[in-house]
């Protein structure tokens, strides 16, 4: 769609709000005017663009006035002559605020190296935290760049997808802004996963005539059940975002019709008392799946996020679930911050005093005591991970920490203080590790110290699993224990050198020293020491470094070797398990869907972003793709000889649901010596027993003589391979 000021002026008077319109039209024209005689990719004019962008802010979050002038601007300053001087007189400070603030955002490079990806997803966190409207800007410019990449070459839709899905989705979900999240990670996952993408709309596709039937015979049974409810509750039916089936499918290797809640309803009531007689009420008329009702309500997600969710199962035997939320709540669920720009008067761009911004701040502040810029990037994006676990002090206080957490993490969540002085935790009153993990519903007591002496130990950086618990203790490390940690440092810098057979100079040293951005060699020492800076990739980058020198010395006067050139690609097949046809020191995944093992025939799919793809054969997806417009991404594999990999299997297995059983089949597989990964087990309607387990086995030889014995327990009466991994 190609939108024009006429379009955008039209849907300002449709919102119904107050605009100064004679604002907006004046910044559409000077962006206009400085944009004139520019085309995007596409072959629009560029104009098309920022119109788009302030047509979404007011399309979905009906943003205010200035926001709206400055959506118009963003790329006047940084690709024109107009500058940030001229916009603050002609539109005020507010709005050349947020044009500079957008501008620095979009000249921070994020597909960079580690150590300066680290830094610009820092100031871009600064600039979120001085006016939160900079980011929804942005959020808005990179939306409508997704909705319009189909037009840049594959090298550009492949980097712009990959910078979407692993920092501004990320930071859309934070935000509460659920449709742009999910928009964002469909369109990132088409450029980046073709293939997956695909395979997930199909499936979808298939039965979408009686997915909607289904979805429509549902809501009329709910709203017939609850007519007597005034006003009227709003119902709606939905299916499951593309990316999120993908996910499960893909990564968590489930089934697809193993997916739960592909099916979901939505019910939008006024009071909170209605959503719990509500919730009553569907559990009365539909069988509820136990461990499926999260209560979202009592213990809000850390975006403000509000709802009861349950899982059900209809009259048909089909699962969906079914969210249940005030119309307040929706709001917030679908546009986040913004639902005050749309719903109040609106609040001040600062997010200073807003306690749903504190995470923000307390990421910006756990940056301060890193030293590791690694670590950095690397908590950044761990913290900014949608999953979260709800923990209780016992006091009854909620804590929130991400899925994962242990007890380490716990302590600190708390204070510093509490963290330093553990001395060891009780979780529902048994006293457990420091490396407990937590789940939602634990009740955790700290027990600490009195000494002034006392500290964390340290190996509890290596233990915790949340950035702020592994800033403060390095932080106290760093402050208490600098002599110690010099001699500790430099101690284990030596062996790893001596080990590794490296050769370093005081040169060098400092080199290394300034490469984490510390000013002596016994800031190094000290930095390795406490746990600020990662020994193992600074020996790693030394041994490269040493490498590359020894090679441009030799380079001259050693031929090449054949012989070892093919012993290398060799090794490296044996290490991927498979060698492909015409390509060497490829990464490579295996088809969930399908499962290859090694003994049978395999294709590989070459992907795009994901490396090459490895299914059966006779994989109804390779029949499929070889008739296809992408047939000449299909190329031939076989396995390594003496591969040295080792892979998953899963078993699916029918028996008499007998005592012992569980017992008897554990025993089976582990006389073979074979790993138990996952084992899930539940009676069926018949009397029987279903177990599905996953194990590691070397191939398809060593899984059918695991079968075969399977089948010769008592009481067993099918045992299978499956596609899921």
């Amino acid at each position: 769609m190609t939108y024009t000021i006429d379009m955008l002026i039209d849907k300002i008077k449709e919102v119904g709000k107050s605009y100064d319109l004679d604002k907006i039209q004046a910044a559409y024209e000077l962006a206009e005017k400085a944009h004139d005689g520019v085309f995007r990719s596409s072959g629009e004019p560029y104009i098309t663009h920022p119109v788009a962008v302030a047509y979404i802010l007011v399309e979905q979050f009906c943003m205010d006035t200035d926001t709206i002038c400055a959506a118009l601007l963003h790329d006047v300053v940084e690709d024109t002559d107009v500058g940030l001087d001229v916009i603050q007189k002609k539109f005020g400070e507010d709005v050349a605020h947020l044009v500079d603030g957008v501008t620095k955002i979009g000249q921070v490079p994020l597909n960079t190296r580690e150590e300066q990806q680290a830094e610009n997803i820092r100031k871009i966190l600064i600039a979120m935290s001085k006016d939160i409207r900079v980011i929804i800007i942005k959020l808005a410019d990179r939306l409508h760049n997704m909705r319009t990449l189909a037009s840049r070459p594959p090298e550009k839709q492949r980097k712009t997808s990959l910078e979407t899905m692993n920092f501004y989705a990320p930071i859309a979900h934070r935000l509460g802004i659920s449709d742009v999240k999910e928009e964002m990670e469909d369109l990132a996952l088409r450029y980046l996963d073709p293939y997956g993408f695909k395979e997930i709309e199909s499936l979808l596709d298939v039965h979408k005539d009686e997915r909607d039937t289904f979805i429509d015979k549902i809501k009329g049974m709910i709203r017939e059940r609850i007519s007597d409810i005034q006003p009227p509750p709003i119902i709606e039916g939905r299916v499951k975002s593309i990316y999120s089936i993908y996910k499960k499918v893909y990564v968590k290797g489930k089934d697809f019709s193993e997916i739960y809640d592909i099916y979901a309803v939505r019910i939008i009531l006024q009071t909170v008392v209605e959503c719990y007689n509500v919730l009553g009420i569907i559990h009365d008329m539909f069988r509820p799946i136990p461990y499926r009702f999260k209560d979202y309500i009592a213990m809000p997600k850390p975006n403000r996020y509000q709802s009861l969710h349950t899982t059900v199962i209809g009259r048909e035997g089909i699962p969906f679930e079914v969210q249940i939320r005030t119309q307040e709540m929706h709001n917030t669920a679908q546009y986040g911050v913004a639902a005050h720009w749309k719903y109040k008067a609106g609040i001040s761009g600062n997010v200073a005093g807003e306690k749903r911004f504190d995470w923000i701040r307390q990421l910006l502040e756990q940056q301060q005591e890193a030293d590791d810029v690694e670590q950095i990037s690397e908590a950044i994006k761990v913290d900014l991970a949608p999953d979260d676990v709800y923990i209780f002090t016992p006091k009854g206080d909620v804590i929130t920490l991400p899925a994962g957490s242990n007890v380490i993490d716990f302590a600190y969540a708390i204070h510093t203080q509490v963290g330093n002085k553990m001395t060891g935790a009780k979780v529902g009153g048994r006293m457990v590790p420091f490396d407990h993990t937590l789940h939602t519903g634990d009740i955790v007591e700290i027990l600490t110290s009195g000494s002034d002496n006392y500290g964390p130990n340290r190996n509890w950086s290596e233990i915790a699993k949340t950035n702020e618990a592994k800033a403060k203790i390095r932080a106290w490390f760093k402050r208490e224990r600098r002599e110690e940690n010099i001699e500790c440092g430099k101690a284990a810098f030596e062996k790893e050198i001596r080990r590794n057979n490296i050769i370093v100079d005081d040169e060098i040293l400092l080199q290394s020293a300034h490469r984490q951005r510390l000013s002596s060699v016994d800031d190094l020492y000290a930095a390795i020491g406490y746990g600020g800076v990662q020994l193992s990739k600074i020996i790693t980058r030394l041994k490269e470094e040493q490498v590359k020198q020894q090679r441009l010395n030799a380079a001259q006067a050693q031929p090449i070797d054949i012989e070892k050139t093919i012993a290398d690609n060799n090794k490296r097949a044996q290490k991927n398990g498979v060698v492909l046809d015409g390509i060497e020191d490829c990464a490579v995944k295996y088809a969930q869907g399908c499962n290859p093992l090694p003994g049978d025939d395999i294709m590989g799919f070459i992907t795009r972003g994901y490396g090459v793809s490895i299914h059966k054969a006779d994989c109804q997806n390779v029949k499929i793709g070889l008739q296809g417009e992408n047939k000449d991404r299909w190329i031939k594999a076989h396995w390594a000889v003496n591969s040295s990999s080792a892979f998953r299997a899963t078993i699916d297995i029918i028996a008499d649901d007998r005592t012992a059983l569980i017992a008897d089949i554990t025993t089976a597989i582990a006389s073979n010596h074979l790993p138990i990964h996952e084992i899930n087990a539940h009676s069926l309607k018949n009397g029987n027993a279903n177990i599905v387990l996953t194990i590691e086995v070397s191939g398809i030889d060593q899984l059918k003589s695991i079968i075969l014995r399977l089948q010769k327990i008592p009481g067993v009466i099918s045992a299978e391979r499956t596609g899921k991994q």
